[in-house]
């Protein structure tokens, strides 16, 4: 029987994807005590890859909708992390954004609040969170997001 918060991804029409694996020599998901540790989660959805620089050739909204697959499979690997039970997350605590920009592009939080809009649609209250927002010269395979995060299970 689906879950409070898998029957609210149904209703936003999220599908969630398998956990994606790891790229390089690290594991996805670290669980301390009871605060779960999610590696970067890159902009590489069902659609496939969201890629390019954010002010030159990428505009906001396609910058917001890169940090949304990148929420998605943050959330994907916490229900990896919660053995299936997302209804387990008791706090979004941090997240980490990172956007692929121009030199002279400045609106990095603006980006990220696809990630940070999609956790309180999810999760509610629960969804509130800290936050950093930082401009990179490049990101891994040239996407255009990346997001970490912190999660509070019980």
């Amino acid at each position: 029987m689906p879950g409070t918060i898998d029957t609210r991804l149904v209703e936003l029409g999220f599908t969630l994807p398998d956990a994606p694996a790891p790229a390089a020599n690290y594991v996805p998901f670290v669980q301390t005590g009871n605060l779960v540790f999610i590696s970067g989660q890159v902009s590489i959805g069902a659609e496939g890859k969201l890629a390019g620089r954010l002010g030159d050739g990428v505009d906001i909204p396609a910058g917001q909708a890169a940090a949304r697959v990148c929420a998605i499979n943050l959330i994907a690997q916490l229900k990896a992390a919660t053995g299936g039970d997302l209804d387990r997350v008791q706090r979004v605590v941090k997240l980490t954004g990172f956007v692929n920009s121009a030199p002279t592009f400045y609106d990095h939080p603006q980006v990220v609040n696809g990630a940070s809009d999609l956790m309180a649609e999810v999760f509610g209250a629960k969804g509130a969170h800290a936050r950093a927002a930082v401009g990179v010269a490049a990101l891994p395979l040239g996407v255009a997001v990346e997001v970490e995060g912190i999660f509070e299970i019980a």
